[in-house]
């Protein structure tokens, strides 16, 4: 399975569009983040986990021209605001996509999105499929699912385990039967929003910390704010094991 990093940054923070800050006006690529998604393919199966602002820009950029299915880890928007561009997938597949979430979560999907699910249906919305993710796991195709329950402060959210892979984004606690889906796992995604404390994100050290007890092969920081600082700076902080992810970063998964 080849995971690609859609984007590794988050609307949490000063904007940059308002910030004169040493990262925020930094030449290297690194530091560029759209906000967080990833892109999972197999030979016969192609999702993604979560879609907000820059869902457009992000399946443009990385040539996504077969898209199956996307996973929500919530209903925030810098998650699924990008949902309605689903709709040059519908014109390609001339079907609707499948959307998996929890039931809270697609609450929120048909008030954002109300014209999808309008009794008229106007012609050129986007389509889009609701379904109701498991407890206990399921198959999109060819890949099994393992949902990871998870907390962004007072928030249930959802990581994903998917083979040797496993995604947690938002989340600044993991509680233990969760923590028993993940050990394991080889190649293990975690968000980091900064080096200081966070009400409802893990901080660097925290995060180093969560890898540290689970001890997969590789781990990488996702979800990074601008207040973490250069990218080339904070890597020389981290054990070789441990790396910050960046917009474009492919690897494969055993």
């Amino acid at each position: 399975m080849k995971i690609t990093f859609l984007g590794t940054g988050t609307s949490q923070g000063v904007p940059v569009i308002a910030c004169d800050c040493n990262i925020c006006l930094s030449a290297d690529p690194l530091d560029k983040r759209l906000r967080t998604s990833v892109l999972l393919e197999t030979d016969e199966t192609t999702l993604i986990i979560d879609a907000g602002p820059d869902f457009r820009q992000q399946m443009l950029r990385e040539h996504v021209t077969k898209l199956d299915a996307i996973l929500l880890t919530h209903e925030h928007k810098d998650h699924i605001a990008g949902l309605d561009d689903v709709r040059a997938f519908n014109y390609k597949n001339q079907d609707a996509i499948d959307i998996y979430s929890e039931e809270r979560v697609q609450k929120v999907i048909k008030k954002a999105f109300s014209y999808v699910f309008s009794e008229y249906q106007y012609p050129g919305i986007p389509k889009m499929r609701l379904n109701t993710i498991p407890e206990h796991g399921f198959n999109i195709k060819n890949i099994p699912i393992i949902p990871i329950r998870v907390f962004h402060y007072r928030l249930p959210v959802y990581g994903f385990r998917i083979g040797n892979f496993a995604y947690i984004t938002d989340a600044n606690y993991i509680p233990e039967e969760s923590k028993e889906k993940l050990y394991g796992v080889k190649y293990l995604v975690i968000n980091a929003l900064r080096k200081e404390k966070h009400i409802s994100h893990f901080s660097l050290r925290e995060a180093i910390d969560f890898i540290r007890e689970i001890s997969p092969k590789k781990a990488f920081i996702t979800h990074i704010s601008h207040q973490m600082g250069l990218h080339t700076e904070v890597s020389k902080e981290l054990p070789p094991e441990i790396m910050l992810a960046y917009d474009g970063l492919s690897l494969l998964c055993e």
